[in-house]
């Protein structure tokens, strides 16, 4: 399952912004799946960070992820066979790093856990 959220995150982020990932690992834990993406910039954007330009990018980035959002949450529900709760998505320029993670629905459909995680 994990490999084959890897390829469906890098794949949407391809298509739609013409290159994707090089590297992509998905962990999954209990209610929670992360993908952790390494050189996600193309090569306009990181022409523009090299330049300085850091938060255009990082807002060009987040636009993305905006539009990408219902469609990789769509994909991670079709491949676990459960319901995401929350995306959420954070880029970093230097080294370039993205991370797209998803609350899911509990198991056994209970509320999620209140309080403090537990380890």
């Amino acid at each position: 399952m994990a490999a084959a959220i890897s390829n469906a995150v890098v794949r949407l982020l391809s298509e739609h912004t013409g290159h994707g990932p090089t590297k992509a690992r998905t962990h999954i834990n209990d209610e929670l799946i992360t993908v952790v993406l390494q050189d996600t910039l193309t090569k306009g954007e990181r022409t523009l960070a090299g330049r300085g330009e850091t938060e255009l990018v990082l807002a060009n980035r987040t636009a993305y992820q905006n539009t990408l959002g219902a469609a990789l949450t769509a994909a991670v529900e079709e491949i676990s066979g459960r319901r995401v709760r929350a995306f959420l998505s954070a880029n970093h320029i230097n080294p370039d790093y993205a991370v797209e993670s998803f609350i899911l629905d509990p198991i056994d459909g209970a509320a999620p856990r209140r309080g403090a995680p537990t380890t």
